[in-house]
């Protein structure tokens, strides 16, 4: 009796802390382009893939937040159901990104702090990578550890814009990507201590979810540095404005903080 009482004590405070962690991630992105748009750095008037992923990465964030909502409410019907609309979404958000990052490396070459290379092989890697944990976690759903680590490492992925909003990446030239995505690992580090602290082990979902985050980035640096790597690049941006900035990451002249 003692021990079911503990389990169910347990699974309480695991709800809430993926929850907490739902809107931690979530807030942090919304918060990030927010900040920037704010500021006059971030615009409306650009061509329609930004609108288009916008919108589309937006919606998995509100998506995201009402699964954990629903979940931590009890609610397991209305979360099984708006789970099933995560099956056609995340390809969708496959597409919105790919198009984002040819539509963004044709017109700048990407931003100027991150070499060129980086952003459009690393980027796109990392993308797919967070489509692979998404349907590995929705797979697993009837496995609830599995279900929602990996859900949350797969999260972790698309923190990255937000943080590097944060982060004064000029000033971290030549290292700014590498920088940005390792910020990204705080979130699955921070769920590690907590299965710790909770249970005295680490889940092998954050073992194998991380784990594989982590190798595709490093992965993803290897090819992007490669001969085959600079030949996708200039196949994407030769011909096209983007083509006109360095390979490497720069500071334009004149710049300021």
């Amino acid at each position: 009796m003692a021990t079911l009482a503990q389990d169910r004590v347990r699974s309480v405070g695991d709800t809430r802390f993926f929850t907490i962690m739902a809107f931690v991630m979530g807030l942090t992105i919304v918060g990030a382009f927010s900040m920037h748009l704010a500021m006059g750095r971030s615009t409306f008037a650009v061509p329609w893939p930004y609108h288009f992923h916008g919108v589309v990465f937006m919606g998995w964030i509100g998506l995201y937040l009402a699964q954990a909502v629903t979940i931590g409410t009890g609610n397991r019907a209305l979360h099984a159901r708006l789970g099933k609309l995560a099956y056609a979404y995340v390809p969708l958000m496959l597409v919105a990104g790919t198009v984002i990052m040819i539509t963004v490396a044709r017109i700048n070459g990407g931003p100027f702090f991150f070499a060129a290379n980086e952003f459009l092989i690393s980027n796109l890697a990392v993308l797919y990578c967070f489509g692979g944990l998404a349907f590995w976690s929705l797979r697993q759903r009837r496995h609830t550890g599995w279900h929602r680590r990996l859900m949350l490492c797969a999260m972790a992925i698309l923190t990255g814009p937000g943080l590097g909003r944060i982060l004064p990446l000029p000033l971290l030239i030549p290292n700014a990507w590498t920088i940005s995505i390792v910020a990204t690992w705080i979130f699955p580090v921070i769920g590690m201590i907590a299965d710790l602290r909770r249970t005295g082990r680490v889940h092998p979902a954050y073992w194998w979810g991380f784990g594989a985050y982590v190798a595709t980035f490093l992965a993803s640096m290897l090819l992007a540095y490669s001969p085959l790597g600079y030949a996708l690049t200039h196949w994407v941006i030769d011909g096209t404005p983007g083509a006109a900035r360095p390979m490497e990451p720069f500071l334009p002249p004149g710049f300021a903080m």
